[in-house]
């Protein structure tokens, strides 16, 4: 049994952690940044350690920094939450090498998916279909272009270390792919330290879905069924929801299809611990490997909910050993939950992060509703990190209930000082076509379309 981690992160997923951990009697130590002293992660563990200045560059992305910080605290092991060194195989080698526990894949495991080019090689290794596109990292514009004219437009161009919707870009001709591939390439650059782009046919209006897997280090892994994450904004997550409507209504035989493509994938790159392998489906039914999120993921509650598996626990004791307790057969699914992400952004005006200091702060409440937030009266939401500031769940016998319980959890939410999403979460609930389970990725372009715009508008 661990008796000290480290959290090497923030926000509401590092109070999520360290909630685990206490219900596990293992002490805590929590980093931050300067910008970060109030924050409710920090009041929460039992140590907290300033390991830099706001900027992510020089405190949550600084390994040097952080393994100090373990050192000095004498931890067994770090967790790296999501974001941030979650997927750096880099610092779960610096941690391993340091006889510290990291509290995720292997360094080897992530070495073999280090970047989305070299994951879709080891996809189609494990017999399970990708979109048609370039076979690995795209160089230079000339070969951009060449691939684009073998697949035939539109494009997608992906940053091979992209995360968030970052680093990519849709492209209908020759123009729009070369602005595009600069773009692409600057924003990775930017964002993960890292260029490299590649290029896949772009299937319009699909469906995003993907499976959660878990993995013990005696090689037995199994997956807890799915999670819809169509509802996007530019290619960011906004309501995720398990079971899929899609699959669940249209193609219900693509559950154990793709639930077994994923955890064919996740043994052929020798996966433990916790990870989502991440897919694409058309409106035929056909699915494609799109992506593997080597972390616990955002959007993670909405599986415990179904399963009633403590998702974040669990990677706590396969980080210490322990085998898997489920066989794939002994995973069951009872219900319907919905994640809504509450961002401090005003939705009407493109967006536009709304960082500051909260006035009055009141969250939801009542049988079936969950709120994963590190949000208080009083905080100063910093303008420095992602803007989300918690995760509204609900859960209900089937979806409908699960929607009636989010759409009266919204209207409770109330929120002072800055502006954010709530009011264009409810929109998406009372949307028809939401209402229906009939939509793709483009859903959110549709609802922001028109007279739609102004009827949200009008109503918030």
């Amino acid at each position: 049994m661990f008796e000290k981690v480290l959290v090497a992160n923030r926000g509401e997923i590092a109070v999520r952690i360290i909630r685990a951990c206490k219900e596990l009697n293992i002490r805590t130590v929590a980093v931050y940044s300067d910008i970060d002293a109030n924050s409710m992660h920090v009041q929460l563990a039992d140590e907290a350690i300033c390991i830099g200045k706001a900027a992510a560059s020089e405190s949550y992305l600084r390994i040097d920094r952080i393994i100090s910080a373990a050192e000095i605290a004498d931890v067994d092991a770090i967790h790296p939450g999501y974001g941030f060194l979650s997927e750096n195989a880099h610092f779960a080698d610096v941690c391993e090498s340091c006889n510290i526990r990291f509290i995720g894949p292997s360094s080897r495991a992530m070495n073999s998916m280090e970047d989305k080019a070299v994951s879709r090689a080891l996809a189609r290794k494990a017999g399970v279909p990708t979109p048609p596109g370039s076979d690995g990292v795209v160089d230079n514009e000339q070969d951009a272009l060449t691939v684009a004219k073998r697949i035939g437009y539109p494009v997608m161009i992906k940053a091979v270390a992209g995360g968030g919707g970052r680093g990519m870009r849709v492209a209908h001709n020759d123009i729009s792919l070369v602005k595009g591939y600069y773009t692409a390439r600057t924003e990775a650059e930017k964002a993960f330290g890292n260029s490299g782009v590649y290029i896949e046919k772009f299937i319009e209006n699909p469906h995003h879905v993907e499976f959660q897997i878990l993995g013990d280090n005696k090689g037995h892994i199994i997956h807890l069924g799915e999670r819809d994450c169509s509802i996007q904004r530019r290619n960011q997550k906004v309501v995720e929801e398990s079971p899929s409507p899609l699959i669940e209504h249209k193609y219900k035989k693509l559950r154990e299809k793709m639930g077994k493509a994923a955890v064919r994938i996740a043994e052929e790159a020798n996966y433990t611990n916790a990870g989502t392998v991440e897919f694409i489906v058309d409106n035929s039914g056909n699915f494609f490997f799109l992506e593997m999120n080597k972390r616990i993921q955002v959007e993670h509650p909405i599986t415990e909910e179904v399963t009633g598996i403590d998702l974040v626990r669990y990677q706590i004791l396969l980080a210490m050993g322990e085998t898997l307790k489920h066989s794939q057969s002994d995973v069951q699914f009872k219900g319907h939950a919905i994640e809504c992400r509450i961002n401090a952004e005003d939705p009407f005006d493109d967006f536009r992060p709304s960082p500051g200091r909260i006035e009055m702060y009141y969250q939801p409440g009542g049988r079936g509703v969950r709120v994963d937030t590190h949000a208080y009266a009083g905080y100063n939401i910093p303008p420095t990190y992602d803007s989300m500031i918690g995760k509204l769940i609900a859960y209900g016998k089937d979806r409908r209930e699960a929607m009636d319980k989010m759409s009266r959890a919204l209207s409770e939410y109330m929120i002072t000082g800055i502006k954010t999403t709530i009011s264009f979460q409810q929109a998406i609930l009372q949307d028809p076509n939401f209402r229906r389970g009939v939509y793709s990725t483009s859903f959110i372009e549709q609802l922001l379309s028109g007279a739609r715009r102004e009827l949200i508008e009008e109503k918030a």
